[in-house]
């Protein structure tokens, strides 16, 4: 799918179709545009802004962190999230801590080929849908299904989201 940086380190969309395929996942991974906002990334793709699923890196307080998986046009409802994590505190992290528990920066974050395999949770509203997320890498999105990634991840399910 991608090739290596200079030094041999694969692309994050290598990673992301490697982790794929070794869970067994059909994921597609699509070149796309620079886009300005969540309407426009989604139109230029295809999809409706809700079928855009944002991976969010959350940091807990003993500096360990999860995924939390989130449509487009929602946001992370904090305390139904600390509720189904069993936690008092939890807080999105500064963009270079997030790069270093992940290995993705910021618009390219996926639970896939993540450095570190942190636990991860996937707003209801997800399941049942076909649905595009980062790849890894900026300029390109993933499709998946849904309810495949959620096994393939062993994702927990809830409402952990709110309107934004």
């Amino acid at each position: 799918m991608g090739s290596a940086r200079a030094g041999g380190t694969p692309t994050g969309r290598a990673r992301v179709a490697a982790d794929a395929a070794a869970r067994g996942l059909a994921v597609e991974i699509i070149p796309r545009p620079v886009a300005n906002s969540l309407a426009e990334a989604a139109a230029l793709i295809g999809v409706t802004p809700s079928d855009i699923v944002k991976s969010l890196v959350v940091k807990r307080s003993d500096d360990t962190f999860l995924f939390a998986l989130v449509p487009g046009g929602r946001t992370i409802s904090w305390p139904k999230l600390r509720s189904v994590v069993g936690v008092n505190k939890l807080q999105m992290p500064k963009p270079d801590v997030a790069l270093a528990a992940t290995g993705y920066e910021r618009g390219t974050i996926t639970p896939l080929g993540s450095t570190t395999a942190w636990p991860v949770f996937v707003d209801e509203s997800v399941a049942g849908r076909r649905v595009a997320l980062g790849a890894g890498e900026h300029g390109y999105s993933m499709f998946v299904e849904a309810d495949a990634l959620i096994s393939a991840l062993d994702a927990t399910v809830a409402d952990i989201s709110v309107p934004e």
